[in-house]
């Protein structure tokens, strides 16, 4: 299984896995169907979905069976369930959708499929992709444009790279939000995107979010945002970010913080103000710890914050992220507040700053384009 933002490349991904499958074995049978082309719009539930696989499956080798957007058919794990059952089959699946793991497939093939999480480029990849040098300008176009991979196709012409990424907002919005759960007042989650566009890296609950907008004179409920943001990051056009206890390390079941999972999105939404850049550079490194494969968290050390939390492999590592360290203020809190935390696991400082020294008291200091690039602590960011 393959799930992620739409255009962030999973049907390439399957484009390329069918390239290697027919180099590798030129009497494989191959089965492809994508929900975005018309010519599968036919293709509504899983039994028409079944009825044209088995029309084409092969007994006499292996088949390998490639669906892509199969969230747009209904009851589709019923015949996903069916095909696994035949060990001649290979099966292939994405989906812009994350509660598809958490459906009945998830409960029925237990142990029998894989998920890959496909995020928007990395920093690294988008150097590859647009063909350019590692240095700050090259960062900063990253950070306002984002990582789609379609951008290549693109001029980099600010206001073109802006109609794009537009384009694929309301897309998203349309397909995998309004449509998919049935929503009437789409004015107001236009609204609560904006809203969460401009206010990245605070900490909320649903409850804040509806008395902040009924401040602003927007009628809202708890139980509308709550839905509401839950589609949103079941499209995955925000990560949800829960909070840790550290010292009691416990999860907390309210209070969170949102992120948009490509900053090209959020930017074309909340517009690319100076201002903002600590949000963005905050944003920033929380898709690269999801893409670097971390569990990430908000911590909490009363009175203090930890910006996040990460857990891989039993392994932790806490972060913290800031513009500049040009003061002892910022440096007592931002350094402080990880000394403060008494267990071994590894701590950094992301800053957007070059010129301070590497560590401060045993606790490293990484650039942010360091950080992103992997370098130089490739032993603390697992990669």
């Amino acid at each position: 299984m393959l799930t992620g933002h739409r255009r962030v490349g999973k049907s390439y991904i399957l484009y390329q896995l069918m390239d290697i499958i027919q180099e590798k074995s030129k009497t494989a049978n191959i089965i492809y169907i994508n929900k975005e082309d018309i010519s599968f719009d036919s293709i509504r539930n899983y039994e028409q979905l079944n009825e044209l696989v088995i029309s084409k499956l092969k007994s006499d080798t292996k088949n390998y069976i490639f669906v892509d957007e199969i969230q747009l058919i209904t009851d589709f794990h019923i015949a996903v369930k069916s095909w696994i059952l035949d060990e001649n089959n290979d099966i292939y699946i994405t989906g812009s959708n994350s509660n598809m793991l958490s459906s009945d497939l998830a409960n029925e093939l237990g142990g029998r499929y894989v998920e890959f999480k496909i995020y928007s480029l990395s920093y690294l990849e988008f150097l590859q992709f647009h063909f350019l040098e590692n240095n700050d300008e090259s960062l900063e176009r990253y950070i306002r444009q984002g990582g789609l991979p379609y951008l290549i196709h693109l001029p980099n012409n600010d206001e073109v790279v802006k109609e794009y990424l537009n384009s694929i907002y309301s897309t998203i919005v349309l397909k995998d939000v309004v449509q998919r759960h049935k929503i009437r007042n789409v004015d107001f989650l236009e609204r609560l995107v904006t809203f969460l566009a401009g206010n990245v890296g605070n900490l909320f609950s649903s409850k804040s979010i509806n008395g902040f907008l009924k401040s602003k004179k927007e009628e809202s409920s708890v139980n509308q945002i709550i839905e509401y943001t839950n589609a949103l990051a079941e499209a995955f056009i925000v990560h949800r970010v829960g909070r840790y206890d550290i010292a009691g390390k416990k999860v907390f079941e309210r209070g969170e913080k949102y992120y948009f999972e490509n900053l090209g999105i959020r930017n074309v939404i909340a517009g690319y103000k100076p201002q903002d850049r600590a949000r963005r550079l905050e944003n920033v490194v929380l898709n690269h710890l999801l893409y670097c494969g971390y569990n990430v968290k908000v911590g909490t050390l009363p009175p203090e914050e930890i910006d996040f939390v990460c857990t891989k492999n039993g392994e932790m590592l806490y972060v913290q992220v800031t513009v500049e360290l040009s003061t002892q203020e910022t440096i007592n809190r931002e350094f402080g507040n990880l000394l403060k935390i008494k267990d071994n696991y590894p701590k950094i400082v992301v800053s957007g700053e070059r010129s301070f020294e590497n560590t401060y008291e045993g606790i490293e200091h990484i650039y942010i384009r360091d950080f992103l690039s992997g370098t130089p602590s490739k032993s603390i960011i697992n990669y």
